[in-house]
């Protein structure tokens, strides 16, 4: 790797270290959290930017979409550690909506390559025998970020302003610019292996990109702002959906007729990547979900500040922690598919277990559910990646690194947007059935009503007063009862897709064992 900011393209992986490994690991684990805290920190303090900017939360939530877009977009190609860290700290100062967004916009950008070209460092930093552990490293800055990112945001935006939320990347990227442009220097087959490719006459696939890179920018706005626009009553998400299916539809031609396309359409399609590749889609899905919908539910349904919603995230991130290493040991003894199909069914059982929710439950049933995942999601993450690269060729590795990347980004929108659609048309479902139950006409209903009116006139008001505040409070309880079967909807989906990995995770074959077989993630 060369100086600072410089172009990080696929000879990242033959960096060579000119330090310890495990320094390394930690200096490139610790760019990939911030990289991954950034997709969450800023949703819970959309509030305090649109306060501050003098715009609604609808339009605020852009915040969010713009830097996911840019995201998936930069993650087919090379990335910026330097422009990464420069965008945040104008995120931070940014005057109005607008100038926040393209800032968001060169963030995205800049962080979207962060992680793949990270994996590939590593791989070139530990000798094949140590790679399972420095890769658990890396795994617990990609898994436990996510949820750190909601807490450390509403904290800071509580505490501070919400511009801290990105001018705390400034002194911390750059303190790690310079650790990485001292430690690691580009190897002599990196540049052998560019000098080839100049030689030979190959050059960037621009038309596979910008292809690639409409594909998933529209594919992520559809997604991200499909509920709040009424999905295809929108005409902007019409548009949206059109020319994501229009990129796609183009792509599949182009790459597949190009000698070094932008994104190798054949490897997705054999079945060890492919299958490799959706499961990561559902272990995204898995991630994300959870992390967004669980403290949600805490905060709107029992009263939880935002701290106490994010505490119940933090044993599960503890776990996480010490899961990490072990898997990464367990990588090397254990065929992938048998760990993958492992970690599937726990997941599985803690979404299943979730869908008990119901108003008399405390702290420790959810965070319970947290550390069931938490033992799981690690089970997933690390020996999909030896499951992935099992067959693949030496120069497609970082190809496969960014798509696998890809994959579990584009999975955490998908699970995102997918709950978010079943939670509202679930919530309405139910609360429709609920008032239809809640007939006035019935003896339970006039019961109910009676000792409720007795309760409040009991307690000094009026009987006009009374049976207002009955019916107020029976309206609040129907809602109530809907939120909650909401949730259980939300979770049963959620187990469902946990379960559709158990078997796709067998269909993998098996993989040599001893050391080589986690390269990535």
């Amino acid at each position: 790797m060369s100086a600072p900011g410089s172009r990080v393209g696929a000879s990242a992986g033959h960096a060579n270290a000119s330090g310890n490994p495990w320094l390394i690991a930690v200096l490139v684990a610790f760019a990939a959290f911030m990289e991954v805290l950034d997709t969450t920190i800023a949703n819970v303090a959309l509030p305090y930017i649109a306060g501050g900017l003098g715009v609604s939360e609808d339009e605020a939530s852009w915040v969010v979409t713009t830097y996911l877009v840019a995201n998936a977009v930069s993650l087919t190609g090379s990335s910026y550690f330097a422009l990464f860290t420069a965008s945040s700290v104008l995120c931070g100062f940014a005057p109005n909506l607008q100038s926040l967004l393209v800032f968001r916009i060169m963030q995205g950008l800049g962080g979207g390559g962060m992680v793949p070209v990270s994996q590939s460092i590593l791989a070139g930093a530990f000798p094949p025998e140590k790679r399972g552990q420095g890769f658990a490293l890396f795994g617990i800055a990609v898994v436990v970020a996510p949820v750190v990112g909601p807490t450390l945001g509403g904290w800071i935006a509580d505490n501070f302003s919400w511009q801290w939320c990105f001018l705390i990347n400034g002194p911390v990227g750059v303190v790690a610019l310079g650790l990485i442009g001292a430690l690691l220097r580009e190897s002599k087959d990196a540049l052998a292996d560019r000098k080839r490719f100049l030689q030979q006459g190959r050059a960037f696939d621009l038309v596979g990109f910008v292809l690639v890179a409409t594909f998933l920018g529209a594919l992520e706005i559809a997604l991200d702002r499909g509920l709040e626009d009424d999905w295809f009553s929108s005409r902007f998400i019409v548009i949206a959906s059109a020319i994501c299916a229009l990129a796609f539809v183009a792509m599949i031609p182009w790459e597949l007729s190009r000698r070094n396309p932008m994104i190798d359409v054949r490897m997705v399609a054999t079945r060890q990547f492919g299958a490799s590749f959706l499961v990561m889609l559902g272990a995204g899905a898995i991630l994300l979900a959870t992390t967004q919908y669980l403290p949600q539910l805490v905060q709107q349904n029992f009263g939880y500040t935002a701290t106490w919603a994010g505490l119940v995230l933090t044993p599960g991130g503890i776990v996480t922690v010490f899961m990490m290493p072990l898997v990464g040991q367990l990588t090397g003894k254990v065929q992938p598919r048998y760990l993958i199909a492992a970690g599937a069914a726990i997941c599985a059982y803690a979404m299943y277990d979730m869908t008990k929710v119901n108003g008399d439950l405390g702290f420790w049933f959810f965070a319970t559910s947290r550390i069931y995942i938490g033992i799981g999601l690690p089970l997933v993450f690390l020996p999909i990646i030896a499951a992935s690269y099992d067959g693949v060729a030496p120069d497609k590795t970082d190809m496969a690194s960014a798509l696998i990347n890809v994959a579990r980004n584009t999975g955490g929108s998908i699970g995102i947007s997918l709950a978010n659609n079943v939670l509202a048309h679930r919530e309405q479902f139910h609360q429709s059935r609920l008032v239809e139950l809640a007939n006035p006409s019935t003896s339970q209903y006039q019961n109910t009503l009676k000792q409720l009116m007795d309760y409040f006139t009991a307690h000094g008001s009026s009987l006009a007063q009374a049976q207002q505040q009955a019916f107020a409070w029976i309206g609040q309880q129907v809602q109530t009862q809907a939120s909650y079967l909401a949730y259980v909807d939300v979770f049963w989906t959620l187990t469902l897709i946990s379960l559709a990995a158990v078997p796709l995770a067998l269909t993998l074959r098996k993989v040599k064992l001893g050391g080589q077989a986690a390269v990535a993630h």
